[in-house]
């Protein structure tokens, strides 16, 4: 929903309906995930996209036609391969899309949303989008980390939903909740879809080097805020990293902790060691092996590793911290320019977040698409990763 948002504010501050139509549920290989959206607005511009181009003809017909009725659906395309080749979903996947009329009537919290969004404050949108009850189709409610606004029809609906979206809202995750018609926690009737607008995670380069611009650019690309920290001003410039957000002068391990004291690091956080000069990238690791990050991987060849290590050990760091480190960094690819480095630690953070094993998909029969990995089972996928 996030691609589609500002367009969506502006439609419905000038006094527009638009038809959304939301990716609420997936399954098999779906070519997008929960929480892709493609709006329709007035003018019959479409923005957005929630299957890269699959369904999108069929979706665009079903939301005008929703924004022009105000009753919105919970469409499936795609419920078998012969089903899904007639709409155009050729890759056999199932999407369930809840197309929605928007409008200040139907969503008023909609542009003060937004404004959290635009300014990284954390919010998650839940839309009710299956309800015995027809009049609770399409109700909103805004969930913060101190409250809610809005309401899905009743106050212990909005109680027992708002609870529960504080975990998805705390993780970043969207996802569909059931609950009995009232909310009830044991019970069916209700389903609702929490998105989750989480501040954007960070990427931190340390190492002001050639291939730290091709990090940054490959970060930055995946979504990630990406810092550049090197503690040599000549090098550390913002000239030499153009996809960088900012670029510091400092040194990392100083920078590093002085982040993570401000609250400015979290569990999404990857932090991406390319210094390989122990007085820089030792004192750094100590400080981030010790915290609580996404990822943390160093650059250089099996010596530097090994030396490393034994630095790290003599530091008073222990092997349940050290088994956290991805070094050398990255994915087995051959690569050899930093561009191509750099898509192979990319790939090895990619692999770790969904769980993936880093193999050909031509000589597998496991699912592509992964869910996303629980904190424990991180561990276990890069032992894997390491030893494949």
């Amino acid at each position: 929903m996030r691609e589609v948002l500002d367009d969506l504010v502006a439609a419905v501050a000038a006094g527009r309906t638009v038809g959304l139509g939301t990716v609420v549920r997936t399954f098999r290989s779906a070519p997008r995930p929960a929480g892709a959206a493609m709006m329709v607005d007035a003018d019959g511009r479409a923005v957005g996209s929630v299957s890269g181009g699959c369904v999108e003809g069929a979706l665009y017909e079903l939301a005008t036609e929703v924004a022009r009725e105000g009753r919105p659906v919970l469409q499936r395309y795609g419920i078998s391969d012969d089903d899904a080749y007639e709409v155009g979903l050729t890759c056999g996947g199932i999407l369930h899309i809840f197309v929605e009329p928007v409008s200040t009537a139907t969503f008023p919290q909609l542009v003060e949303m937004a404004d959290d969004v635009a300014a990284g404050r954390p919010v998650a949108a839940v839309t009710v989008i299956e309800h015995p009850d027809p009049a609770w189709l399409g109700r909103h409610l805004v969930v913060r980390p101190d409250g809610f606004s809005g309401s899905l029809g009743s106050d212990r609906a909005d109680h027992a939903v708002s609870d529960d979206v504080q975990g998805l809202l705390a993780t970043g995750r969207n996802a569909t909740l059931s609950y009995g018609p009232d909310g009830q926690r044991r019970g069916e009737g209700m389903r609702v879809f929490a998105v989750s607008f989480a501040p954007q995670p960070r990427m931190l380069v340390f190492g002001a080097i050639d291939f730290a611009a091709a990090v940054a650019q490959q970060g930055s690309f995946l979504g990630y805020r990406v810092t550049v920290c090197d503690a040599r001003p000549v090098f550390a410039t913002a000239a030499r990293f153009p996809q960088a957000a900012e670029v510091v002068v400092d040194w990392p391990h100083r920078y590093l902790q002085a982040q993570i004291d401000a609250g400015q690091v979290d569990n999404r956080t990857v932090v991406c060691v390319l210094t390989h000069d122990p007085k820089f990238d030792v004192p750094l690791l100590e400080v981030a092996l010790r915290h609580d990050l996404a990822y943390v991987g160093a650059m250089g060849s099996r010596r530097t590793h090994h030396d490393r290590m034994d630095r790290l050990r003599e530091a008073g760091l222990n092997e349940d911290e050290l088994a956290r480190l991805s070094s050398p960094i990255g994915l087995d690819l051959g690569s050899r320019t930093p561009e191509e480095t750099a898509v192979s630690i990319a790939a090895e953070i990619i692999a770790l977040h969904w769980g993936g094993a880093g193999g050909r998909l031509s000589t597998m029969d496991a699912r592509i698409h992964h869910e996303p990995m629980a904190d424990a089972d991180h561990e276990a996928a890069a032992q894997e990763l390491r030893s494949s």
